[in-house]
């Protein structure tokens, strides 16, 4: 066991997080969210999406978003493209980084994009190639690693496959995604083991939904195994549109606070980082869900 010594959290509440709030979420609100992100320490933040407002209307705003962020030195900001157009659209904005995504599971591929595994990765190959030659970095996520809610258990074998025909189009990091939360511990470590056949340990990183209470665990055996990069989420924000009861990532404050119990350097503001998820939690007019930012906040209230 050789646990990291510092992690590095990629808060994707702004994106990942709000997308599928049915309520629309002013552009001047995911602002303050990114502002309070940073100004808490996190140097990488998924701010938003260049997709089809047709598809998802809570992104419609992404460049409006994009425009209003006030940058600040040291942190990447990173934009969610699902093809050619959105990548246009997004480079106006100047990310630093762009996020491509293909599925582990040939029916959620279906489901959601309308073509096979094979397919959609042939539609990135000319999106990667745009993106790298502006000098834009891209990362890539494997969707349903571990499970799907149309075919239930995903094989290691899948998500070897999706990791390697990535790696063929010239994506730079590899996520490995438990995007309905099913995921155990075991079941986990076999996904990532079957990633890093294909890419080195510092390039890739863990994005664990936290349905049934796994994710904390799922990262603290990837924290075992090494792995020092993750996705997590402000207040917990978010779900899964395609999975009936999925909740959001794994809080960014319980992962933090995890971290912190266990000596490895996040670079995090703790108090910070609670009051940024109680700021938007507060807009969506709900609790944040994550127990150690209730717990925090409890205190604070007695």
């Amino acid at each position: 066991m050789s646990l990291p010594t510092k992690v590095k959290l990629v808060d994707v509440g702004p994106r990942d997080g709000l997308q599928n709030e049915k309520e629309p979420v002013p552009a001047e609100i995911k602002i303050g969210l990114v502002h309070r992100l940073q100004d808490a320490g996190l140097t990488e933040i998924e701010v938003t999406s260049f997709v089809s407002p047709k598809w998802v209307p809570q992104m419609a705003d992404a460049a409006e978003v994009m425009a209003g962020i006030r940058r600040k030195a040291g942190v990447r900001y990173s934009v969610l493209v699902p093809n050619m157009k959105g990548l246009e659209a997004a480079l106006a904005s100047r990310p630093d980084e762009v996020v491509v995504f293909g599925a582990a599971s040939e029916a959620f591929s279906q489901r959601n994009i309308n073509c096979s595994i094979a397919e959609s990765i042939e539609r990135f190959r000319p999106v990667v190639e745009a993106a790298r030659a502006q000098g834009v970095f891209v990362r890539g996520a494997i969707s349903c690693a571990v499970g799907c809610p149309y075919e239930g258990e995903v094989p290691p074998s899948s998500v070897e496959r999706v990791a390697r025909l990535m790696k063929d189009i010239g994506v730079q990091h590899m996520g490995v995604a438990d995007t309905i939360g099913v995921g155990t511990p075991t079941k986990v470590r076999r996904a990532m083991e079957a990633a890093l056949k294909h890419w080195a340990i510092d390039d890739v990183s863990g994005h664990f939904h936290d349905t049934y209470g796994q994710a904390a665990a799922n990262t603290l055996i990837c924290l075992e195994m090494g792995i020092w990069q993750y996705d997590t989420s402000s207040a917990g924000l978010g779900g899964c549109p395609y999975a009936k009861g999925a909740t959001g990532n794994v809080a960014t404050e319980d992962v933090a606070y995890m971290l912190r119990g266990m000596d490895i350097d996040t670079g995090i503001d703790f108090d910070k980082l609670v009051d940024a998820g109680k700021y938007i939690s507060d807009f969506l007019q709900r609790k944040p869900n994550s127990r150690a930012a209730t717990a925090v906040l409890n205190k604070r209230a007695g």
